[in-house]
């Protein structure tokens, strides 16, 4: 207890202005002592305290002061889970893990804690509802993205996954804490499962789920709550990132089971479904044509047709965010799936930069990003394993004078915004439809 109310006295007496609003509408409440080891204060200072755009510390430097406030914030109201019934609280402790471990590199914090936190993800994934269970989900993926591949996150991955399968598997659980579930099951299989067989096993379970999207033999479909073809849609995303790893023989499989029948789905009412279709056939292209060169599919011809449609959809009766969105899409699957081409895409983060050139590099960037959001190039500059798996070497080191010197002054980006523009103006002029006035003869 001395301890307890020591970290607090380092905190506001050394900085008289810092304050944690635990409570809704800016009231406090009590928090329950812990041990003399999780209110060390030794410990936060092990955090790792990279910046998305300002200095690196030097070794042995303490960490900035607001990120040991966040740490320290999200820690202290994540132990507040076990002292509480109230879900509204568990979930807010959760949510409040998971913005720190997107925005900064905690592996020795976690690594000291991890048990805790586990125990307390499996008591939010049993006993909670809804909202708690997807974020506790989340947390989940956060954790093995922040301990990387290793002995720690396949032993949490361990404890969590019968649950993971349980709630997907369970027809009367909450759908939003299914589709989480399908999501966790994705992500924590690519980091921590050292098991092939494992993978393909839990390929299976997420087939079982979107393979019921598909189109009958005899032309008709399953009428579906949009809920649950949000759920297929997570299931199809998350099984087309294992794909990713599988071996060549289990590819060449899964291409002739799926290929003729994954092109139903792009009938699909919803979006986002019709989406994930389109870029799963072209990552199973891609990885067809990665072990057979000559690969052709029977088909192409009708499935380029779908696919040109979707491209120039046009229908009045859809949302134009959707259309834009589906049309930018499927330009880029129709140009994989007839040329064999990706239109490469830039990252820039700090100093580094990297080219996302295939669609496999694509479903991994955008899954670590859906759980990251904002922090990804964070993630891209710091974290070991996002590193390794992106092939980026170890972390850079670099100071805050060379960073800075780095960097084009006002006046410079001013200019090359400028001359951007005028390039731009001129190159979309070129192709804009131009209206004559006619006039009256």
């Amino acid at each position: 207890m001395p301890l307890f109310f020591f970290f607090f006295f380092f905190f506001f007496s050394s900085y008289p202005s810092l304050s944690f609003p635990w409570g809704a509408g800016g009231q406090h409440v009590a928090v329950q002592p812990f041990s003399d080891e999780d209110v060390s204060v030794e410990t936060l200072s092990h955090c790792s305290s990279f910046s998305d755009g300002a200095s690196v510390p030097d070794e042995g430097e303490e960490p900035p002061l607001a990120a040991m406030a966040t740490v320290a914030k999200a820690f202290l109201l994540y132990f507040r889970v076990g002292a509480t019934s109230v879900a509204k609280t568990r979930q807010s402790a959760l949510d409040s893990l998971k913005t720190a471990l997107a925005t900064k590199i905690l592996y020795d914090f976690i690594l000291e804690r991890r048990m805790t936190i586990t125990d307390g993800i499996e008591r939010c994934l049993k006993k909670g509802k809804g909202d708690e269970q997807r974020a506790a989900a989340s947390l989940a993926c956060l954790l093995c993205i922040q301990l990387g591949s290793g002995l720690e996150s396949e032993e949490l991955f361990k404890s969590l996954k019968p649950i993971f399968r349980n709630i997907l598997t369970d027809g009367t659980a909450n759908v939003q804490a299914r589709q989480a579930c399908a999501a966790s099951l994705g992500i924590c299989s690519l980091i921590a499962e050292n098991d092939t067989l494992d993978v393909y096993a839990t390929m299976e379970c997420l087939e079982s789920l979107f393979s019921k999207s598909y189109t009958r033999d005899d032309g008709t479909r399953v009428a579906l709550s949009p809920q649950t073809t949000v759920l297929h849609t997570q299931a199809l995303l998350a099984w087309a990132l294992l794909l990713t790893i599988c071996s060549g023989t289990e590819v060449r499989r899964l291409l002739n089971k799926h290929l003729p029948k994954l092109p139903s789905l792009l009938e699909c009412d919803d979006v986002n479904m019709r989406i994930a279709a389109g870029e799963t056939i072209a990552l199973l292209f891609e990885l067809a044509r990665d072990l057979d060169a000559e690969f052709e599919y029977e088909n192409l011809g009708m499935l380029c047709a779908m696919l040109s449609s979707l491209a120039t959809d046009c229908n009045k009766h859809r949302a134009k965010t959707d259309k834009r969105k589906q049309r930018s899409v499927f330009r880029d699957v129709l140009r994989a799936v007839e040329e064999g081409d990706f239109q490469t895409e830039t990252i820039r983060f700090g100093t580094e930069r990297m080219y996302i050139n295939s669609w496999v590099r694509k479903r991994m960037y955008d899954t670590f990003r859906e759980y990251v959001g904002s922090g990804m190039n964070y993630h891209l500059q710091a974290n070991e394993f996002i590193r390794d798996v992106f092939q980026l070497g170890p972390p850079l080191m670099v100071d805050s004078a060379a960073l800075k010197a780095m960097k084009f002054s006002r006046f410079e980006r001013h200019l090359y915004n400028a001359a951007v523009f005028k390039a731009r103006t001129k190159a979309r002029n070129k192709f804009r439809d131009k209206r004559i006035d006619v006039g009256e003869f």
